[in-house]
C-alpha cells in the first residue's frame, strides 16, 4: 500500500496532515432553550491566528430504535414535527436522561412511545448528529422480536400514532420523503439495505 492510500484510512495516523485544534480562549454560557443550551466558545483559528467567537448547543446524548416484531415488521411513529410543521413517519427515539445508559434510555423510549417491549437488544453504533454546533451523541439500537405489551406513556408534548411497515413499505415510505429524519435513516441502514437499488 502506498503511503497516500495509508492516509486516508479512517483512524490511521496522517503524518501531521490534519488541521490543528483550535485553542479555547474563554466559554460564555448562553441561554437555557430548553431542550438544549447554548454555550459561546471564543476560539483561535490555528491557520489565521484570529480569534472567532462559535456557538455550541449543549444538548443531552439522543437513541433511536430500530424495533422489529417478530413477523419482522418494523415499529415506527408518526407525529407532527415542529420544525418543516408536518407529521413525519420515524422510529421511536428520545432523550438520554442524566445518568442513565443509553440501552436502558432505548428501551425506555421504545415502551413508552409505542407500548413494544424486547428480550432481544443489539447495540448498532452511534454518531454525532451536527458536530459543527452540537456536543451530543445519538446512540443506535435494534430491538428484534418486539411486542406490544403496555399502554403508550406520552409526554405533554406528544401526540404519536404507532404503525407497522413492511420492509417494502418502510423503503416506500424513504423513497416518497414521508420518512426522512437524517438519524432515522442513519439507524435504518445499519439493519435494512436502503440502496435504490434495493427498493
Amino acid at each position: 500500500m502506498d503511503q497516500s492510500a495509508a492516509q486516508s484510512e479512517p483512524g490511521k495516523p496522517d503524518d501531521g496532515l490534519d488541521p490543528k485544534p483550535w485553542e479555547c480562549l474563554q466559554s460564555e454560557r448562553g441561554p437555557d432553550l430548553i431542550i438544549c443550551r447554548a454555550r459561546f466558545d471564543e476560539l483561535r483559528n490555528p491557520r489565521t491566528g484570529e480569534a472567532m467567537r462559535r456557538t455550541v448547543l449543549e444538548t443531552p446524548d439522543w437513541v433511536n430504535v430500530v424495533a422489529l416484531t417478530p413477523e419482522r415488521e418494523l415499529v415506527v411513529v408518526r407525529q407532527f414535527r415542529f420544525g418543516p410543521r408536518l407529521i413525519t413517519t420515524e422510529i421511536p427515539g428520545g432523550v438520554v436522561d442524566p445518568g442513565e445508559f443509553h440501552g436502558d434510555a432505548a428501551k425506555r423510549e421504545l415502551r413508552e412511545e409505542t407500548g413494544y417491549t424486547s428480550t432481544r437488544w443489539t447495540a448498532l453504533g452511534s454518531v454525532e448528529p451536527n458536530p459543527a454546533f452540537h456536543d451530543n451523541t445519538c446512540f443506535h439500537w435494534l430491538a428484534e422480536e418486539a411486542v406490544l405489551t403496555d399502554e403508550l406513556e406520552l409526554d405533554p408534548g406528544e401526540d404519536i400514532r404507532v404503525c407497522l411497515l413492511s420492509e417494502a413499505a418502510a423503503r416506500d415510505e424513504i423513497a416518497s420523503g414521508r420518512m426522512r429524519h437524517s438519524l432515522v435513516i442513519a439507524a435504518l441502514a445499519r439493519v435494512l439495505d436502503l440502496r435504490p437499488g434495493a427498493f
